[in-house]
């Protein structure tokens, strides 16, 4: 790791990025791209030390109260942040100051934050989302080698329904050929629908490859999967979508399952839901744009 100083921490959506790399290791992780243009080794998390302090100036000064969200580029629950603790340190603050919270992770170390996450949830509303790909544990460990695996994140969900935490799942990617079955999907969408999973984000059932991105999934796949480069070098070429072969039946039998079990199923509802914030003390809707 090495720290920066940011010069903002907010964008203009009002989400926020503590850390910047990953090392929870994903075969398919898009933030390896290099339209991101990151200078240091991805491993080399690049630590954002005055976030807190930026992220207090900025909610001092913002007018209204809104949603703020973190993880879209970077989990806020790397491994480094157990000691170095900014992402409890800003949580605090949002919780302070009266914000909503929308985060989003596939490290059980949420769990640690609890308390400020039903404190935050009491007074507008925190939003928990985990990405869940494969039902199948040791296929997880060789897609996401370095976090907790689905059936400890399905028990986060869990633990979010029990302290009444709305939940959302991104089920995505799907790999093509790797984790496309109906079986897989089926299982992922059952533990959701038990966990009263608010809802699930998919934007189709495939894989987007770019370039860093793909060069490093494609080591992975020479790694794990024998022949599977080909495959899809055979079937996609440079593409940058990658839809599954199957992709209309599991989209159908996602719509299916969603609207058995009482959970959403379309992206744009979904995010709508996590950029409206509910004052509950006051019993009014603020959105995004309100800020």
């Amino acid at each position: 790791m090495h720290e920066v100083k940011a010069k903002g921490i907010l964008s203009a959506q009002n989400g926020m990025n503590i850390y910047r790399g990953c090392t929870h290791g994903c075969i398919y992780c898009d933030a390896r791209s290099t339209c991101y243009q990151m200078d240091h080794a991805f491993e080399d998390i690049a630590v954002k030390v005055n976030s807190p302090e930026l992220l207090e100036q900025t909610l001092r000064r913002k007018r209204k109260k809104c949603m703020i969200g973190t993880g879209a580029m970077s989990d806020p629950y790397l491994h480094l942040e157990k000691d170095l603790r900014l992402t409890r340190r800003c949580l605090e603050l949002i919780d302070e100051y009266g914000y909503g919270l929308a985060i989003q992770t596939k490290s059980d170390m949420i769990l640690r934050d609890l308390d400020l996450l039903k404190s935050i949830n009491r007074k507008t509303k925190c939003v928990v989302q985990m990405t869940l790909t494969t039902y199948d544990e040791k296929l997880c460990r060789i897609l996401e080698p370095h976090v907790c695996t689905t059936a400890r994140r399905i028990e986060v969900l869990n633990i979010m329904k029990e302290e009444g935490i709305p939940t959302i799942v991104w089920m995505t990617p799907i790999l093509p050929f790797i984790n496309d079955t109906e079986e897989n999907l089926s299982a992922i969408l059952k533990a959701c629908g038990q966990a009263k999973v608010h809802g699930i984000i998919t934007f189709g059932i495939g894989l987007n490859l770019r370039d860093g991105d793909r060069q490093y999934f494609y080591k992975k796949l020479d790694q794990h999967f024998q022949g599977m480069k080909e495959r899809y070098i055979k079937t996609y070429g440079d593409a940058y979508e990658l839809p599954v072969p199957q992709e209309a039946e599991l989209m159908g039998l996602v719509r299916q399952e969603c609207v058995a079990a009482g959970m959403e199923w379309r992206s744009e509802r979904l995010f709508e839901y996590m950029h409206q914030f509910e004052d509950k003390l006051a019993g009014r809707q603020l959105t995004l744009f309100d800020c």
